[in-house]
């Protein structure tokens, strides 16, 4: 591949918005899959809701979802499968079936069955799935009936190191320095589902030493992390994320993870801790790097302590990769070339990939997903861009010209390497 990183990133800031939407958006068809579908439906007439609640989730921790959801309609229950970020269906249940797999459901989370009316949280221990994970449960009513989205958790222990994310090396050197530092945040950002926790706990387990008071205070505990002190808030009892923060404060911590700042006064006191000789890890909702020092000015934090107490920014995203075992190379248009800022001179040169769909990758083309990342170190000069007010755009343009690799940057070079394709990276990254 002869076009360098550098050469890419340069081509990307020039290019306007108009160029990035080029590419138009390719619609993503609903693959059903033929034989979990069939394995299920053939148990529907014979079987009662007990055994088809099992094989579902049983077939699902097998097949490596994160979620099921299962949606009432007019014409029955429809099950889905969440695979990779998407959903796939997998067979509809009739009309009067649907009570029963809900209700077997809601029983298994220790839900009230009875209470159709108001949306209700459970949780299904691992004990009763044959030592699978646990599965975070939540009901909601619709005008068609009851719905439940099932939030399979990932393996309690096994963690996620550095390395494996996805991050390139210059980015997992500027992680690992701000890790180390005395004090000061460490934030992660980006939208649902898009691996804060998994980086936040890579982050965590980097810093992890004996030596050391560690506790984390999470919404749920995902993972068991020896060593560290973890806990488990409660709003129904009023035990919050400001409540445990405060508790834990009083009890000399060294690190601290904070699940998620979802709020003012959640946000007032990590940055405080932070300013105040703790390393603080959280995460927090934000579309890019610079965008959350506005959300911490939307919660009312002094730039000065913005400034002073984050010490780096990670913003990440998840792409698909493409199936290693069934995929073709292609040579890109024009268009594409333009999009990942090739040179004319060098557009001879470039391959890139696609996936071909077959049972191996469920019949996406793609099998697995990698993190695309953006890490902004925090440097004099972004403190006093943050301290005179400076716009997230102004705070994005400065840390790009002081050599941040942007989402876009990063995608870029995931394509020409053949590690996803144009139109994952546009389906992510231009929504």
């Amino acid at each position: 591949m002869s076009t360098s990183p550098s050469d890419a990133a340069a081509a990307g800031d020039e290019r306007s918005a108009a160029d990035l939407t080029a590419v138009p958006k390719i619609p993503i068809p609903p693959h059903r899959s033929a034989l979990l579908g069939a394995e299920l439906a053939s148990l529907v007439d014979v079987v009662g809701p007990v055994p088809l609640v099992d094989l579902l989730l049983e077939r699902a921790f097998e097949l490596g979802a994160t979620d099921v959801h299962l949606d009432p309609r007019e014409d029955g229950l429809h099950v889905r499968i969440r695979l990779d970020g998407l959903l796939h269906d997998i067979l509809t249940l009739e009309p009067d079936l649907a009570p029963q797999v809900v209700s077997r459901l809601k029983l298994m989370a220790k839900m009230d069955i009875t209470e159709r009316r108001l949306a209700q949280d459970g949780h299904i221990a691992s004990s009763q799935l044959r030592r699978q994970r646990d599965i975070r449960v939540g009901s909601c009513p619709t005008i068609h009936g009851e719905r439940l989205v099932l939030r399979l958790m990932p393996d309690a222990t096994r963690l996620t190191r550095l390395e494996e994310l996805g991050l390139t090396g210059p980015q997992r050197e500027l992680v690992e320095s701000a890790a180390h530092l005395a004090h000061g945040m460490t934030l992660c950002v980006g939208p649902v589902g898009c691996g804060k926790s998994t980086t936040t706990y890579a982050c965590l387990n980097l810093v992890n030493d004996p030596v050391l008071s560690v506790t984390t205070i999470e919404d749920p505990v995902e993972r068991r992390i020896p060593g560290v002190n973890q806990v488990q808030i409660d709003p129904k009892i009023g035990f919050g994320f400001p409540q445990a923060l405060r508790g834990v404060l009083r009890q000399d911590p060294n690190v601290m993870m904070v699940g998620e700042i979802r709020d003012s006064e959640t946000a007032h006191i990590a940055v405080r801790a932070g300013l105040t000789g703790i390393r603080v890890f959280s995460t927090m909702h934000a579309s890019s790097c610079a965008s959350a020092i506005d959300v911490f000015r939307e919660f009312e934090i002094p730039p000065m302590f913005i400034a002073d107490a984050v010490n780096c920014i990670i913003a990440q995203r998840l792409v698909r990769k493409v199936c290693p075992q069934s995929r073709e190379s292609y040579s890109p248009d024009e268009a594409a070339l333009q999009i990942l800022g090739v040179p004319p001179e060098q557009a001879e040169s470039v391959r890139l990939v696609r996936g071909i769909p077959a049972e191996c990758n469920y019949f996406t083309g793609y099998a697995g997903r990698t993190g695309v990342f953006e890490v902004m170190r925090m440097d004099a000069e972004l403190r006093r861009a943050i301290l005179a007010g400076d716009s997230a755009v102004d705070l994005h343009s400065l840390a790009a010209r002081r050599g941040m690799i942007t989402l876009e940057q990063a995608a870029i070079q995931l394509v020409l390497h053949g590690v996803t394709s144009i139109e994952e990276m546009h389906r992510v990254l231009m929504l």
